[in-house]
C-alpha cells in the first residue's frame, strides 16, 4: 500500500497538466487501490490531493457562463436588429449604431455574436474602457450585472399592443387614458393637481385584460416597457432583491419615458408579518419606498396596506360585456374559416354571459379544432379541404369550456371596487 501511495504522489508531482483526463483518470485510478490505507490517505490529503469533483465543478460553472453571456448577446444583437428594422434604419445606420455587431458582413452569427461578448478582463491599471465610461452617472452606483440582467429580461420587447386590440373596456381605456397617457404625452399641461399619479393598481378577475392594458399604456405613451413578476425578484443571494428593485427604478428613470408594469403584484407585496423572512421584508421595503408604477392583480384583498395606499389610483377591470364578448368572437374568427352568420356570433356571445376575456378565447379555440378531428388523414389532406367553423363545432366545445370565474369571486371584486376603488363601476350587465 505504501508503494501505492508514493506512485499516486509521483503523478501529481510529475504531471503538470492535471487538466488532461488521461491524468485524471490515471490519478483516481490509483487512490482507489489506497483507500483502505488510513496513513497513506492522510498523507496524500496533507500534500493537497487535487480534488477532481471541484475542478469540474468550476469548469462546468465557467461554461454555463459564457454560454449564458453568448445567449444574451445574441438575444441582444436580434433585438437592435429588430428594432433598427422598426424604425426604417438603413443597414448602414444600423453598421454604425452597432459597430461591434457588425464588424464583419463575411462572419457567420455564431462569429457576430461572439465580438459582442464583453469578455473578462484581467486586472490592470489601464483606464476604464468606453463602454464603461458611457455608463449614465445616474447607473454608476448600481451593479453592472444587475443592470444587464435587468435591460436582457425584464424589458419588454415583444410585439406591440394598442387599445385598438383591446375588445370592450371601454370606461378602463378612458380611464387610463387621463390618468397615464396624457400626462405623459403633455406634461406641460398636466401639472399641479392634474399630475401623473404615483401608481395605478388594475384588479379583477383573470383573464380579463390587465396585462394587455399595461403594454397598452406603454405603446400608446412611447415609452420603455418594464414587465415585472415575483421571479423576475427573487434572488438566494440575501441583499440581492432590494438591490434588484433599486436598480430596476434607476434604470426606469434613466430610459424616461418608461412604464414599470408588475404582474401579479399580490405575491410580491402581500400583508408583512413577523414569520416571514428578513430579505423577503427588506425587498418589500425598498419596493415601497421606491414604488412608482402600474400594477395588476387578481387578488387585492391580499396586497399589504401601505402597498395599497401607494397605488392612489385603484381601476376594477370586470368581466367583458356581451358587446365585448361578441367583439372578441368576431376578431378571433377572422382569420379562420367559418361560416358563422351575425345572429350565430350573437348566440354566442349569448352563451358566454360569466365568461372572461380568456375563456372565449379558449372557447374560439376548442371550436376552431372541430373541422380538424373530422378529418380522415391529417397528414395527408390538403388544407383547403378543411370545412369552415360552423355553429355546432361552438354547441360542442361550450360542453367542454366553462367560466372559470366563480360567482362568488365577481361579487368580491365588485364589494373591493366599492370600498377602495378609486371609480364608480359602471356597471353593463346583461
Amino acid at each position: 500500500m505504501a508503494d501505492a501511495g508514493l506512485a499516486a504522489y509521483e503523478l501529481l508531482r510529475t504531471h503538470g497538466d492535471l487538466s488532461n483526463a488521461d491524468t485524471q483518470k490515471e490519478i483516481l485510478r490509483t487512490l482507489s487501490s489506497i483507500k483502505t490505507d488510513r496513513h497513506t490517505a492522510e498523507t496524500l490529503q496533507r500534500l493537497h490531493a487535487i480534488d477532481f469533483t471541484l475542478a469540474r465543478g468550476q469548469e462546468r460553472r465557467q461554461n454555463q457562463k459564457i454560454s449564458k453571456r453568448r445567449s444574451q448577446a445574441r438575444d441582444k444583437w436580434r433585438r437592435r436588429s429588430a428594432a433598427a428594422a422598426e424604425e426604417g434604419a438603413t443597414l448602414e445606420d444600423v453598421q454604425k449604431r452597432f459597430p461591434k455587431i457588425f464588424a464583419a458582413s463575411d462572419k457567420s452569427d455564431e462569429e457576430l455574436v461572439e465580438k459582442s461578448i464583453d469578455r473578462p478582463q484581467q486586472h490592470s491599471t489601464a483606464p476604464h474602457n468606453k463602454e464603461e465610461e458611457d455608463i449614465d452617472p445616474r447607473l454608476k452606483s448600481c451593479d453592472p450585472e444587475l443592470i444587464e440582467k435587468i435591460e436582457m429580461e425584464i424589458v419588454d420587447s415583444g410585439d406591440p399592443v394598442t387599445f385598438e386590440d383591446i375588445a370592450g373596456l371601454q370606461f378602463a381605456k378612458k380611464c387610463v387614458n387621463e390618468l397615464v397617457i396624457w400626462p405623459m404625452a403633455r406634461p406641460d399641461i398636466f401639472t399641479g393637481l392634474r399630475s401623473l399619479p404615483k401608481g395605478l393598481l388594475l384588479f379583477g378577475p383573470p383573464g380579463t385584460g390587465k396585462t394587455l392594458i399595461g403594454k397598452a399604456i406603454a405603446n400608446q405613451s412611447g415609452a420603455t416597457f418594464f414587465s415585472i413578476s415575483a421571479s423576475s425578484l427573487t434572488s438566494k443571494w440575501i441583499g440581492q432583491g432590494e438591490k434588484l428593485v433599486r436598480t430596476l427604478f434607476a434604470v426606469a428613470a434613466v430610459k424616461q419615458p418608461s412604464v414599470i408594469f408588475i404582474d401579479e403584484i399580490d405575491s410580491l407585496l402581500t400583508q408583512r408579518s413577523s414569520e416571514e423572512n428578513e430579505a423577503s421584508r427588506r425587498m418589500k421595503t425598498e419596493f415601497l419606498v421606491q414604488l412608482d408604477g402600474a400594477g395588476a392583480t387578481n387578488r387585492p384583498q391580499e396586497l399589504d396596506e401601505a402597498a395599497r395606499r401607494r397605488f392612489v389610483k385603484r381601476l376594477y377591470i370586470p368581466l367583458p360585456s356581451f358587446e365585448a364578448r361578441l367583439d372578441l368572437v368576431t376578431r378571433l374568427l377572422k382569420d379562420n374559416k367559418n361560416d358563422l352568420t351575425d345572429e350565430n356570433k350573437m348566440l354566442i356571445a349569448e352563451s358566454t354571459k360569466g365568461y372572461s376575456g380568456a375563456d372565449v378565447r379558449a372557447l374560439c379555440t376548442e371550436a376552431a379544432m372541430g373541422p380538424i378531428r373530422n378529418c380522415a388523414d391529417i397528414r395527408t389532406m390538403d388544407a383547403e379541404s378543411v370545412r369552415p367553423i360552423n355553429l355546432d363545432d361552438f354547441k360542442e366545445a361550450l360542453r367542454g369550456v366553462r367560466s372559470s370565474v366563480a360567482t362568488k369571486d365577481l361579487a368580491f371584486y365588485k364589494e373591493w371596487n366599492e370600498e377602495f376603488g378609486s371609480f364608480a363601476f359602471e356597471s353593463h350587465e346583461d
